[in-house]
């Protein structure tokens, strides 16, 4: 588990001046749009918005970080790094089990905001993400790896499912729980919590 959180840590060192830049200006921007607009404001669904809008932003900066590694050659060979890490080994946690979480918030959004209600939408939208990042990952002097993909696609497709989990569990909850007041005290909590794990 301090693997888990030694990787968490560094990514939020790596992210963490552009996602402050690109909130304050997010935030500002669809405030005054929302002032403008004389719209409402509903505090849950902001807050899921700008939790996609920093989850790309993150996304990008992680999948096109430039390091001192050196990396090995392109992988078109399915499975083959995959089944190169021992389980449990910290390669295994951060090469195998890290694409697998990255693309699980992937699935997950884009299951929210599309309403998907069969796996094949996500499916392509996580192929063609992760398509999209091993390519520019080849041409920026990364490597391709197709056992990315397929790792990526595992991720999108549990992202799917935990939207739908989570969707079945919201329709079965009393009326007062789906209230929007309700939803944004939850929203609320959850980010002081998130804030105070920063």
């Amino acid at each position: 588990m301090s693997q888990v959180t030694r990787t968490i840590q560094s990514v939020i060192n790596l992210t963490w001046p552009m996602i402050l830049i690109s909130v304050v200006i997010i935030v500002s921007l669809r405030i005054t749009y929302l002032i403008k607009n004389q719209q409402h404001l509903v505090l849950y669904k902001e807050l899921l918005m700008l939790s996609f809008i920093i989850y790309i932003l993150c996304l990008f900066q992680i999948v096109t970080f430039q390091d001192d590694v050196t990396w090995s050659s392109n992988n078109f060979i399915p499975f083959k790094e995959i089944f190169r890490y021992n389980l449990g080994s910290k390669l295994f946690l951060k090469n195998v089990l890290g694409n697998v979480m990255l693309f699980i918030p992937f699935g997950f959004f884009t299951s929210h905001y599309l309403k998907l209600k069969k796996p094949y939408s996500a499916i392509l939208l996580s192929i063609i993400a992760s398509i999209s990042i091993e390519s520019v990952q080849m041409v920026i002097g990364r490597v391709f790896d197709v056992d990315d993909i397929i790792l990526n696609l595992c991720g999108g497709i549990f992202g799917y499912y935990i939207y739908n989990f989570l969707r079945n569990i919201v329709s079965q909850l009393p009326g007062f729980m789906k209230s929007e007041i309700f939803l944004n005290i939850v929203s609320v909590i959850i980010l002081l919590g998130i804030i105070s794990l920063i």
